[in-house]
């Protein structure tokens, strides 16, 4: 992940100076001048309301129209692999899809997709410029301010389906301040617990907050907070709730899906691997249910879109000797489903764990959840304050070994990298090729080792695409 994602703010005075696109100018370096500007215009790097951005929204005529259903996807996890299944099966169905999504893992601009693509970046900077134009004297966080640069994008497109993925929060994140047709909570965990809240309560709460008078709201968690169904019930929403308005069910083959009026049956796995993918799923074919009218789509499009979909980073499997895995796995939640899914797939003899991590994330219970399949930690720093360092992170290791929270053999060692990719270098100069390396934690860690493209590890057999 490049270095124009927020950071600690600048406290000497920085430039604020626009940039400017000149003839034969680079667009992405112009680009990355304004994302290092944003981080400099408010003094908090978060700052929930929604009053800045309700403001801009009318000053910049911000939307979509009356013929384009909008859907707004909240949660703890799952979001990502929401989105990308319905913007792959809207696709296939023929239809010109606008998708919000983030964060990114290399560039800015795969936060902001049309027709399946990541938009180029000089197609970003007029937009920026109107959102600049247009702000006067409100101080919008870097968040507010690229939100609203990719909203106004995407709002400037023929499109007939837009999807947003909500940020940390729901109820004051910035893309709430967009109206909804349907909205989508996924998984509820606790995560940023200092902005919602201590418990699963709490957290449903601010995501309930997605949610609209009279239109359908997808539940694809299937033990969800009771403030979720509290919160819909006090506004009149149309609650869809998983294992009570549509379920799902397989066996290894295949697996099947039905809804209040339609069903689907027959249908091979998601393309998404990882235990939770037909969760994600289920609630997309509920998605398609409540927007049937509006959004006609065939069987065909749908067993082609869950086939055909892919999200980098979730559990994303590449083959090679050693074997590697990429997961964006930052919370407990995340963490056990990762261990679960590394440990269906077979005997490998050892599996070296790159990981980088945010400082004020669950530590402990993300090392206590899958240190039992990793047999050496190559810990990293990463290019951000907020970031735990590699030797914080060692640290936190050996303090909840030492505690015995820690299901780790006393052999496992560790060693410190200075970022994800020196990381992932050594693990795989000292991996034997019938290993495993599992590169996970933060999107700064996995975009680390993808910033010059998909690893292509050799210690052995190269993968059959490169052969």
């Amino acid at each position: 992940m490049t270095s124009n994602s927020p950071s600690s703010p600048n406290t000497s005075s920085p430039d604020l100076s626009i940039p400017v696109l000149a003839p034969g100018g680079n667009a992405q370096q112009v680009l990355d001048a304004w994302l290092s500007r944003c981080e400099r215009l408010h003094p908090k790097e978060i700052d929930m309301t929604l009053a800045r951005v309700s403001e801009m929204r009318k000053r910049l005529g911000l939307d979509f129209g009356p013929d384009t259903p909008v859907v707004m996807v909240a949660g703890t996890n799952g979001k990502g692999s929401t989105c990308a299944m319905l913007e792959s099966i809207a696709l296939q169905a023929g239809y010109r899809v606008g998708l919000y999504i983030k964060p990114h893992l290399v560039h800015f601009q795969e936060r902001c997709r049309v027709g399946g693509r990541p938009v180029d970046a000089a197609s970003l900077l007029p937009h920026f410029e109107a959102v600049e134009q247009a702000r006067g004297e409100l101080q919008l966080t870097y968040f507010e301010f690229t939100t609203l640069a990719i909203l106004h994008r995407l709002a400037a497109e023929p499109l007939d389906l837009v999807i947003l993925e909500v940020g940390l929060g729901g109820r004051l994140d910035a893309v709430n301040a967009m109206d909804a047709d349907c909205s989508v909570i996924t998984s509820i965990d606790l995560d940023h617990t200092e902005y919602l809240g201590p418990d699963r309560e709490s957290v449903g709460r601010e995501k309930a907050h997605i949610m609209r008078a009279g239109k359908p709201a997808i539940v694809s968690d299937p033990m969800p907070p009771e403030s979720i169904a509290a919160y819909a019930a006090s506004i009149g929403a149309d609650v869809r709730q998983l294992g009570r308005d549509f379920n799902y069910s397989g066996d290894r083959q295949q697996w099947q899906w039905a809804g209040r009026s339609r069903r689907y049956s027959g249908m091979a796995y998601p393309a998404l691997r990882g235990v939770n993918q037909l969760l994600n799923a289920s609630g997309v074919l509920a998605v398609l249910e409540a927007l049937h009218e509006r959004l006609p789509i065939s069987a065909q499009a749908v067993r082609a879109g869950l086939a055909l979909v892919e999200l980098p980073g979730r559990f994303q499997v590449i083959p090679g000797s050693p074997m590697l895995v990429l997961d964006v796995a930052h919370n407990p939640h995340a963490v056990a489903a990762l261990a679960q899914n590394l440990d269906q797939m077979g005997f490998y003899p050892r599996t070296r764990a790159v990981f980088g991590a945010m400082a004020d994330k669950d530590l402990a219970n993300i090392l206590a959840r899958i240190s039992p399949l990793v047999d050496h930690w190559h810990f990293c720093d990463l290019p951000i304050a907020r970031a735990a360092t590699a030797r914080a992170l060692q640290e936190r290791f050996d303090e909840a070994r030492a505690a015995g929270l820690l299901k780790a053999p006393a052999d496992v060692g560790s060693t410190l990298h200075a970022d994800p990719a020196s990381a992932l270098a050594a693990a795989a100069s000292e991996a034997d090729p019938a290993d495993r390396i599992l590169v996970f934690g933060s999107f700064y860690t996995v975009g680390g080792v993808l910033k010059d493209g998909i690893p292509r590890l050799g210690t052995g057999v190269q993968p059959e695409a490169d052969a």
